[in-house]
């Protein structure tokens, strides 16, 4: 199994690149957010790799980092979730962000991804609630249950119109600088500075 790349960027398509490493081309499709973070054609480029070998093709999927390609292995675990729906979901939620939406059940989020209605955002966020433990959340952390004060500056923050995931990391991030026993007006201010930074 091929499991990382690392060569010259031949070409890049809507959906996919190819990358020459010493004189062969491998074809690798690729979430756009990896597409936007590659180098220009002609510059040295690296992969992490996923294959896939089924009875009439083999696929590489490449991605810019690890945490992606961990993201893209277990979306593939829950029923409806093909390869190209998780590069679509992983497209417009990046591997920190989906933890996050994963941990605050924001169905909305996920729903933003071509090819994801309600149903499987809700299935998505229902499966995989225990595994984000276990992933990077990217540079929020391990997201804290939310619950008392902390559940009520969520719910005032997203009556302010803020997505739910959005509400959630500004929240346990502004519960972490004041400390316990911070109060609910306390926390719903620091959440609003953390918002508009």
């Amino acid at each position: 199994m091929i499991a990382r790349l690392w060569g010259r960027l031949d070409s890049v398509g809507d959906d996919s690149v190819v990358v020459d490493v010493n004189g062969v081309g491998y074809l690798a499709f690729c979430s756009a957010r990896t597409l936007r973070a590659l180098p220009a054609p002609g510059a040295a480029a690296e992969l992490y790799v996923e294959t896939h070998v089924r009875e009439d093709h083999i696929h590489l999927y490449g991605f810019v980092d690890e945490a992606e390609r961990d993201w893209f292995r277990l979306l593939q675990t829950v029923q409806g979730v093909g390869a190209r729906v998780a590069l679509a979901i992983l497209g417009v939620i990046g591997p920190g962000e989906m933890g996050q939406a994963i941990a605050a059940q924001d169905k909305a989020a996920l729903s933003q991804a071509n090819g994801v209605g309600s149903k499987l955002a809700g299935r998505i966020v229902s499966e995989l609630r225990d595994a984000v433990g276990g992933l990077e959340l990217g540079p929020a952390g391990a997201i804290a249950a939310v619950e008392g004060d902390t559940a009520d500056a969520v719910s005032a923050l997203v009556n302010l119109g803020y997505r739910r995931g959005e509400a959630v990391t500004a929240v346990t991030s502004a519960a972490r600088q004041l400390g316990d026993g911070a109060r609910v007006e306390a926390l719903i201010r620091s959440g609003l500075r953390e918002l508009a930074q």
